[in-house]
């Protein structure tokens, strides 16, 4: 099932062996206990093995360590590696522990003695650090790719909606009218910093281990820049023991990703209270939900819910990575082989909440009937209560002087059971002679107009934000 391998390009292949075959280990146990074994989940970093032993090589061979024929025979060896990997040809064998070793010795068989030279001046302790930040740095480029696309399907939504009204809310009370748009906007800047925060990550994880060997470095006359170069390494780590033994990326990568799964839950949490019947402001589209197998009635939000669950999950691969690391003397304990499952598993929870959160926001219908009607009710329980605060103040009236009267003023209006546009202007006057009737005036419109302010929910303030927000993606900014 391997992939033909070009004439000429490989030295002539051993296929005769058997697959159990076993690369000479200098230790004293060359067959692992199969409780140490990795290959099961770390086969997942082939692409990043294959990259690294490719770059390796070719720095030996520049560096006249191996020949060029040599180099060539192993770069040619290693694509095959990859071609068979990747069309389930590959003969994944356990007894080797850990992809390094099966990537080797399969390349062994392939072609022969040239593969013994590609381990020279590395360790597998550099070569997992290697593979490690290179999977993880490619993870954040994918993770950001799918932030834009979240906040892409946020703008659409907020676009769509520019002139629906809702009420904002502060411990899910009533508070002020706010636009709908000007609401999504605030998960749009949250997904903006989990984006500048991957980013800033990725600084410390874009930092060339390679040539620190087991720990203290290598005895050949290696080019780690070269190597870095090749990678696309912004640097070449400075301490060959901090080299294999740190994991703080892996840490921090753990953390933005459990923020950034944490703003999807509080939005998820959102989508289960605007869409039950009792607020009634939004509808989600049939597959982001499912029924019920007595109900048939039901409309359960089904995929907002796994996510508010699966952010738990992030956040134990936080902790556990941070557990990890607590008790390590340095440099390369076999404790790290832990770190991989929950890298994986935070990777694909991330990436798959971020592609149904996108898809649910871009067809999600906002009720803007219902949304403005909550918006008008909240009148009758003094959703403008601070707007009459502050026309008393624009009176002259100090703001704790004019806040207390404007409270006197609601309770009075809920104890007589009448909303705030039901109260007449005489009795309006028995909390302050400085109520004239343009307080009438004063509606949901005119609050949203009112808070014009840098950042506010002004309508025009509003539309600024969203070309702007636009404007930042279109641009891939952060």
């Amino acid at each position: 099932g391997a992939p033909p391998i070009k004439p000429g390009l490989l030295c002539t292949p051993n296929l005769a062996q058997p697959h159990d075959r076993i690369l000479p280990d200098p230790t004293d146990n060359p067959t692992p206990h199969p409780y140490t074994t990795s290959i099961a989940f770390d086969r997942r970093l082939y692409k990043q093995d294959i990259a690294g032993s490719k770059a390796h090589a070719r720095m030996l061979g520049r560096q006249g360590i191996v020949s060029g024929e040599e180099v060539e025979a192993i770069c040619g060896g290693l694509d095959a590696i990859e071609a068979e990997i990747e069309s389930g040809a590959f003969p994944f064998r356990e007894a080797l522990e850990d992809i390094h070793m099966n990537v080797e010795t399969r390349l062994s068989e392939l072609i022969g003695e040239a593969a013994g030279r590609l381990h020279t001046a590395r360790s597998r302790n550099d070569q997992v650090a290697l593979d490690v930040r290179m999977f993880v740095r490619d993870s954040i480029d994918e993770i950001i790719s799918g932030l834009r696309r979240f906040q892409s399907g946020l703008l659409s939504q907020a676009e769509a909606n520019l002139d629906a009204i809702m009420p904002g809310y502060t411990h899910l009370q009533r508070a002020q009218p706010v636009l709908v748009a000007h609401h999504l906007l605030a998960y749009f800047e949250m997904a903006q910093r989990d984006i500048e925060r991957l980013w800033d990550c990725r600084k410390r994880v874009n930092v060339l281990p390679l040539g620190a060997g087991a720990l203290a470095g290598v005895t050949y006359d290696i080019d780690r820049e070269f190597v870095a170069r090749e990678l696309g390494f912004d640097e070449v780590a400075r301490n060959s023991m901090d080299a294999v033994s740190d994991r703080d990326f892996l840490v921090e990568f753990h953390c933005a990703s459990s923020i950034a799964m944490m703003h999807l839950s509080r939005l998820a949490e959102e989508m289960i209270i605007w869409t039950s019947e009792e607020f009634g402001f939004a509808k989600l589209a049939s597959e982001y939900t499912t029924g019920s197998s007595i109900m048939p009635q039901k409309r359960n939000p089904d995929v907002a819910e796994l996510a508010r669950g699966k952010v738990g999950r992030v956040y134990g691969n936080l902790m556990a990575m941070l557990t990890i690391l607590k008790g390590l003397p340095l440099a390369y304990n076999k404790d790290m082989q832990e770190d991989k499952e929950g890298l994986f598993d935070t990777v694909d929870t991330l990436n798959t909440t971020l592609d149904a959160f996108t898809g649910m926001v871009e067809t999600m219908t906002v009720n803007r009937e219902r949304t403005r009607r909550a918006a008008e009710e909240g009148v009758y329980s003094g959703i403008l209560a601070t707007d009459l605060a502050d026309y008393l103040v624009e009176k002259g009236v100090p703001f704790r002087e004019a806040h207390g009267a404007t409270k006197a003023l609601v309770v009075y209006a809920v104890e007589k059971g009448v909303g705030l546009n039901k109260v007449s202007l005489e009795e309006y006057r028995q909390f302050s002679a400085l109520f004239d009737k343009d307080v009438f005036e004063i509606t949901v419109e005119s609050s949203l107009g009112a808070r014009a302010s840098q950042g506010g929910t002004a309508p025009e303030r509003v539309s600024e934000a969203l070309a702007e927000a636009r404007q930042m993606l279109e641009a891939g900014n952060g």
